[in-house]
């Protein structure tokens, strides 16, 4: 398994982090508590070093579980908890950066994580309301303080970055990237290689396309994000499955992987530090000793590109999820 040092923490990150939001049960259907346990200590047993979560996700029910699995293993010092701030619920979704919620949400979080100190703490969407260099002093007053090891950001772009470092070090970013979702590649994959800057991107699977397992059958329950996804809507829907079927048939052929194992190492060949990968099931973790000892060479990733330009007329992104912005400050 492959590991990278992230800026600021000791512990070294495996290159495939445990993603937790649909652990959290919000957006995704239900989760039993136990079979997400059950697959945070599975990942854990496996090797995998690093897992992300959010107060967001089930509003607080993922970081309870997540806290619970890791205090559970005994194997607190081996990891690197991520977690993030800056997303009020209380009346809908909004974003929030204050410094007086971010000191609600720090205490919250180390008390659900059942943990002293987060290794990496991510503002979960940009706040233009609040000036990004404060929010930034905030967090550095927070790792001072020692209840934080690193600081990142997450669906920030360059100018946002640009802003935010003037009031502290930033070690990663987390954008959505995956095989069909690749805005960040031009700005943000640059200016994150000239600045020292990690990224650990969300979405690998593309909420769950990516994952060979879809059919045009496929249906969504009530309250599942992916009923709101435009990739997942009549004739798109169709195009979309079509190019992970052709993906598929090229990873079986040239590297006898399946186009989940082959999505994940694209990822990680593409110079991103690290992916995150959702489960809410152990056996859902089984591909993953598949992802390491090979790489995607240069005709392949040109083969993949002429796919996905003859499968998809009309790509769409992530842009679907974004909360709703507040006004500059």
């Amino acid at each position: 398994m492959e590991h990278v040092r992230i800026a600021g923490i000791e512990t070294e990150a495996t290159r495939v982090g445990l993603g937790t939001w649909a652990i959290g049960g919000w957006m995704w259907g239900s989760t039993e508590a136990s079979d997400a346990e059950k697959t945070i200590r599975s990942a854990i047993d496996r090797g995998v070093t690093l897992i992300d979560t959010a107060p967001i996700y089930g509003q607080g029910r993922s970081e309870e579980i997540v806290g619970k699995a890791v205090t559970d293993s005994g194997r607190r010092d081996d990891l690197v908890l991520a977690t993030k701030v800056g997303l009020d619920w209380s009346d809908g979704i909004r974003r929030d950066s204050s410094p007086s919620r971010i000191r609600k949400e720090i205490d919250d979080s180390l008390r659900r994580l059942q943990t002293d100190v987060i290794d990496l703490y991510q503002v979960h969407w940009p706040d233009a309301s609040v000036p990004f260099e404060r929010t930034a002093e905030e967090l550095e007053k927070l790792r001072a303080e020692g209840k934080i090891r690193a600081i990142g950001v997450s669906n920030y772009d360059p100018e946002q970055m640009d802003a935010f470092r003037d009031g502290a070090a930033l070690s990663t970013l987390q954008p959505p990237y995956n095989l069909f979702e690749r805005g960040m590649e031009q700005r943000h994959l640059p200016y994150c290689k000239e600045n020292g800057i990690s990224i650990l991107s969300y979405g690998a699977l593309c909420r769950g396309l990516l994952s060979g397992k879809m059919t045009s059958e496929t249906t969504f329950p009530k309250g599942d994000l992916r009923r709101n996804d435009p990739k997942f809507r009549e004739q798109r829907f169709e195009q979309y499955l079509n190019a992970v079927q052709r993906i598929d048939a090229l990873a079986r052929k040239r590297y006898n992987v399946s186009v989940l194992e082959f999505a994940v190492r694209w990822i990680l060949d593409q110079g991103v530090e690290i992916a995150l990968w959702g489960a809410r099931r152990p056996d859902q973790l089984d591909p993953l000793g598949n992802i390491w000892g090979w790489n995607i060479d240069a005709d392949t990733m040109s083969d993949v590109d002429r796919i996905l330009a003859e499968s998809i007329e009309e790509p769409v992104g992530p842009e679907f999820m974004a909360p709703p912005e507040n006004e500059p400050s």
